[in-house]
């Protein structure tokens, strides 16, 4: 089943896996809307409406989801090491706009997020904390407010993502267990989950972790 006829929002998709998101939204024959502060990077397309806002303010989420089916988010800090807030204030807007709505909330999050981060190796954890510790201190609490106040949402954790082409061939692993091996994935791979999600959610409530 490719879902033909959805209407996909996706916040967060000038970049990274938001934008291989929305071409391969796109390639799949679904109508998508995106919300971003750029959108110059995004395909010119009959099917695509591209809405230049901030996720941080309602309003502008609100007007990114109005029509939507189900919605991914894939927002990110790129190679930012500072604290933020981007994810909470977006969490917040989301709750805000999807107040009475049902359909599917497909979030990008990280392995090392949560509970996951006590699953780490001793080594990667101490450097995770070093290095990434302020931006997940954000993501977790985005976890939190969404898994609260949200009842259909899935929280994508993907391991360590890379650049590399589409392989179809990847784990998902919906339970954390003891010396479980995360390694990496290409952002393309998790771009297809998390459409396929969109689709057709099978993780509904579950923090799915996604490696090669």
């Amino acid at each position: 089943m490719n879902g033909d006829g959805m209407h996909i929002a996706i916040i967060g998709a000038s970049a990274g896996t938001g934008l291989l998101c929305v071409q391969q939204a796109l390639a799949r024959g679904h109508e998508v809307t995106t919300l971003s502060r750029h959108v110059e990077s995004l395909p010119r397309h009959d099917q695509l409406h591209a809405l230049r806002g901030d996720a941080r303010k309602p309003g502008d989420t609100a007007s990114a989801v109005a029509a939507a089916d189900a919605v991914l988010v894939t927002l990110g800090t790129g190679r930012s090491l500072r604290a933020t807030t981007l994810f909470s204030e977006s969490a917040t807007a989301l709750l805000q706009a999807l107040a009475g709505r049902d359909v599917p909330l497909i979030v990008l999050s990280g392995f090392g997020a949560g509970d996951s981060r006590t699953f780490q190796p001793a080594p990667v954890r101490v450097l995770f904390g070093l290095f990434l510790g302020r931006v997940y201190a954000d993501k977790n609490a985005m976890e939190r407010m969404l898994a609260a106040g949200y009842r259909h949402w899935e929280m994508v954790r993907p391991g360590v993502l890379t650049d590399g082409p589409a392989t179809g061939r990847y784990r998902v692993l919906t339970r954390l267990q003891a010396g479980m091996h995360v390694g990496r994935i290409a952002r393309a791979d998790v771009a297809a989950f998390m459409v396929a999600q969109a689709e057709a959610p099978s993780c509904l409530g579950l923090y799915p972790v996604l490696t090669n």
